[in-house]
């Protein structure tokens, strides 16, 4: 069987493939940068956040790629490695993410965003770190950052699912974001919260527990919304009336109560009843079993 070839269809396809492999080659070599001439001479590093989180500053980048030896400044800029310099900034703890691209003019451009910071954990048993928005831990920092501060009887299982939770129920209210400044831990995992408005401690009581990530975070933040919404009440109604100073201890620990240790020496206990708005107009001593004197205030309030 013979067969017949269109030779001349053949060598327009041909034409075409070689014409199309040519367009794109000589695209590609129109826009990019000449870099056999040229040396690098400007790095800008950008970085997110920079002046919130403060746990990155642009000298810090800079040490750490001339430590790498990929620092570009008056090197040629064949030499400049972008996608290695972005690996070598992932590998910091802080970076978040990292993008490195080089200009026809002969400038760097390095941007990066942080992690962000949630929660200081210094506990008991000397570990002292950070726990970032993704619950990932985060080593200490020279850097002094406006975050709550968690201590106490803190391990890190418990400061991953129990105490990142109830930080980020905090962090979300523009008002406990700024009045709460510390968490304390007890023994039993009572937790105390260290308000920075008004000497006293607020005792929220135990977190509930569960199994899984997702059903602790529901139930730690439906949890602890209920008692702060207590609280706000009776800062509001309560403490507006009596004085911030007032009372040492304030412990929402049982449902629609709160109870008030007084400062002075006779350590009276005052009852309120949450469901009403204003709070009883006499303060009368509890019961003897919910007026048995709370746990006793940390003594690293307001440590920084």
């Amino acid at each position: 069987m013979k067969i017949h070839i269109n030779w001349k269809k053949t060598l327009t396809i041909v034409l075409d493939v070689v014409l199309a492999a040519y367009l794109v080659l000589a695209f590609t070599a129109f826009n990019k940068p000449d870099e056999t001439a040229k040396v690098c001479t400007k790095v800008s590093i950008n970085i997110a956040d920079e002046a919130t989180n403060g746990f990155i500053k642009s000298k810090e980048i800079k040490k750490r790629l001339e430590a790498s030896h990929l620092y570009p400044l008056d090197k040629p800029m064949r030499y400049v490695d972008a996608r290695k310099i972005e690996e070598t900034l992932k590998m910091s703890p802080f970076v978040k993410t990292a993008e490195c691209f080089k200009t026809q003019d002969g400038h760097v451009n390095v941007s990066i965003t942080q992690r962000l910071p949630l929660v200081r954990i210094k506990a008991n048993n000397g570990d002292d770190y950070y726990l970032d928005d993704n619950d990932c831990v985060m080593p200490n920092s020279h850097y002094t950052s406006d975050l709550i501060i968690a201590t106490g009887n803190i391990n890190n299982y418990f400061a991953v699912n129990y105490i990142s939770p109830l930080s980020r129920t905090l962090m979300n209210n523009d008002f406990w974001k700024n009045q709460i400044v510390q968490i304390n831990v007890l023994s039993d995992r009572t937790i105390e919260l260290v308000p920075r408005v008004g000497n006293h401690i607020v005792g929220i009581g135990q977190l509930p527990v569960a199994k899984t990530k997702s059903e602790i975070n529901a139930l730690v933040d439906e949890y602890v919304k209920r008692k702060l919404d207590r609280l706000e009440k009776f800062y509001k109604y309560g403490l507006s009336q009596a004085g911030w100073n007032k009372y040492s201890y304030i412990n929402l620990e049982f449902d629609n109560q709160v109870i008030c240790k007084r400062r002075d020496a006779s350590a009276h206990h005052a009852v309120y009843t949450a469901p009403a708005v204003q709070p009883a107009p006499a303060a009368q001593p509890a019961p003897a079993a919910q007026a048995e004197a709370a746990p006793a205030p940390s003594n690293e309030k307001k440590q920084q």
